[in-house]
């Protein structure tokens, strides 16, 4: 006799959920220990190294945004991913959903690993320009102030608003692209994932201002993100907050100009 379909459901979500919670504790865990690294380096002794990065270095930087972005985007990523396991199981009872929904994941984290090379080539130049420090922090007020400002007027603009509105209504995004297939699961995680990166991007150009690896700025970004994809006010706490960006970008203008 089989089982009842929420007995099914309910199996479902805790696999699912409980993947992306191991995904996202151990993503976690390699940012700390990256951060616990650099706490031990003295910037002083940093600041005198040569300043030329090798492959590896390039390598190892790439490595650190993609994790990182996992860190980041999986807790908020979850209500969506655990409305696919859940859709796709009603669609398809006799199937386990495990393996499109692994496909979909896929989909949604090859997004943000092509995010993660051009933050790797934006931190490459950076550096090259002396405008991060060797601890990853921007040193100019000019540069901090501008890309608050940026970040936050984009807060306002109609293209944050129509990406934010597919990634807070994953049902609609569901019943709207559906695909069958593995292949077609991958697909969406992709179109999944190029709404939410064209919703977060200037938040994450944000982690230059504060430090790329400020495990404080870096959860306070995640965290600001998560309220404002599954509140039920999270499109206004988006935009006071680009209000508040606006207003910290000017103050450090300010203090760069005078």
């Amino acid at each position: 006799m089989s089982a009842p379909l929420e007995a099914i459901l309910a199996r479902d979500r805790a696999v699912v959920l409980g993947g992306l919670v191991g995904i996202a504790a151990l993503s976690w865990a390699y940012m700390a220990h990256l951060a616990w690294q650099m706490q031990g380096m003295d910037p002083q002794m940093a600041a005198v190294q040569p300043q030329a990065w090798t492959p590896v270095d390039l390598a190892l930087l790439f490595v650190m945004w993609a994790v990182m972005m996992v860190a980041m985007m999986i807790p908020s990523a979850a209500p969506m991913v655990l409305t696919y396991a859940t859709v796709r199981r009603k669609r398809h009872r006799s199937e386990r959903p495990l393996m499109p929904t692994g496909c979909f994941l896929a989909g949604y984290v090859a997004v943000w690993t092509g995010f993660s090379l051009l933050a790797t080539l934006a931190q490459w130049g950076l550096h090259e320009a002396a405008i991060l420090s060797p601890m990853m922090v921007s040193v100019s007020s000019l540069f901090g102030g501008l890309l608050l400002v940026a970040a936050g007027a984009f807060q306002w603009t109609p293209l944050k608003h129509a990406c934010l509105k597919h990634c807070r209504s994953p049902l609609g995004f569901l019943l709207a692209d559906w695909e069958e297939g593995n292949a077609g699961a991958f697909r969406m995680g992709l179109k999944h994932g190029s709404y939410c990166a064209g919703c977060c991007w200037a938040l994450m150009a944000l982690l230059f201002v504060a430090g790329v690896m400020n495990l404080l700025w870096v959860a306070a970004i995640a965290a600001f993100v998560l309220i404002e994809k599954l509140a039920p006010v999270g499109h206004r706490v988006g935009r006071v907050g680009g209000l508040l960006l606006i207003g910290w970008g000017v103050w450090l203008l300010a203090s760069a100009l005078s």
